[in-house]
């Protein structure tokens, strides 16, 4: 191959999706040719990718964006830029956070100036590549869709996953009071431990008693539910009036539904979060929230927790960790580990 930097390999190692089956058996790493960067792309040495519960649902077809086999999975990577393409607004030595729909879990991958951010200096690559999707997802539906105000009460379901996790940082540094809600006392203490959320319950049953008895029986402001099923039945008896039932994901596995006089009576709103499509509707707020979380990161103010970093070999490990339900946080994969 020609116009790669000195000593660069020509080919490079990726994880691939082949085929669709279950139990992982259409992933597997490959290797590839080294891609070069067209005009305004940068071509990036991947230090980590963080898996999340999308690039698991992908591997079986089972979520809604369906790419065309073969893929390589992962939405967010961070590494350093080493070779810019004609045009482009990035430099060689330059580090950046990754934002893709797929093609994160590779060793170099030549992306778009604009799917490229500047890693916080606060940051390692594993804690940036575990920033962006989690982390954007929670402010957009906690600040912009959810109007969030200092001081009011945010209950967090699924506390202890990726977006979960994401949600009881942000909502701590954004002044409200969270009540973090997750499964096994691991999980629960972890997230103590981590951020100190202002009360930490087990659920599901017996959330609304205890959240109207911590809110002095007004309920919470907002609800931020990822998981559906039972804890979405739940919240629908504790969001209080005038209140905020963010529906983020089902990964409980049961779509809840709930009857319309309910919210009526209770004088509640259910809103549905799709943070991405939410930017591309709404580019200017897209950006915004986007420099909102990076400056947050900057300061220190959050900061994501990796749960585990492992070689590109180990890839099958980081899938059951989350298959399973052990991760706190995000999983990351060290493509040159």
């Amino acid at each position: 191959m020609t116009n790669l930097p000195a000593m660069m390999p020509e080919t490079m190692h990726v994880l691939e999706v082949s085929e669709l089956a279950p139990d992982l058996a259409g992933v597997g790493v490959a290797e590839r040719p080294m891609p070069q960067p067209g005009a305004r792309q940068a071509l990036v040495r991947i230090e980590a990718a963080a898996l999340g519960f999308p690039d698991l649902l992908m591997t079986e077809g089972l979520y809604q964006a369906k790419p065309p086999l073969p893929f390589v999975p992962g939405m967010e990577a961070a590494g350093e830029v080493v070779e810019a393409g004609e045009g482009s607004r990035w430099r060689a030595g330059d580090k950046v956070i990754v934002a893709t729909l797929t093609g994160a879990v590779v060793q170099y991958g030549a992306y778009a100036d604009a799917a490229l951010i500047p890693l916080p200096a606060a940051l390692s690559f594993a804690e940036g590549a575990s920033l962006r999707a989690a982390y954007i997802t929670a402010y957009t539906a906690i600040a912009r869709i959810g109007r969030a105000e200092a001081g009011e009460t945010l209950v967090v379901h699924g506390a202890a996953g990726g977006v979960g996790l994401a949600a009881v940082d942000l909502g701590k540094a954004l002044g409200l009071t969270v009540i973090a809600v997750a499964s096994t006392a691991e999980k629960r203490e972890a997230i103590q431990r981590l951020y100190a959320p202002d009360h930490i319950l087990a659920g599901p049953t017996g959330l609304r008693e205890q959240i109207l008895e911590l809110t002095g029986g007004r309920g919470a402001d907002l609800v931020y539910d990822p998981v559906g099923g039972d804890v979405f039945d739940e919240a629908c008896r504790y969001t209080a009036f005038g209140g905020r039932l963010l529906v983020v994901g089902f990964a409980g596995g049961r779509i809840a539904e709930v009857r319309t006089n309910i919210p009526l009576i209770k004088g509640f709103s259910v809103v549905g979060v799709r943070a991405g499509e939410y930017g591309r509707r709404f580019p200017e707020r897209g950006a915004a929230d986007i420099a909102e979380v990076m400056r947050l990161a900057e300061e220190g103010r959050i900061r994501p927790h990796v749960h585990s970093a492992v070689p590109l070999a180990d890839w099958r490990e980081a899938y059951l960790a989350m298959r399973e339900r052990r991760v706190i946080g995000r999983t990351v994969i060290l493509p040159h580990g």
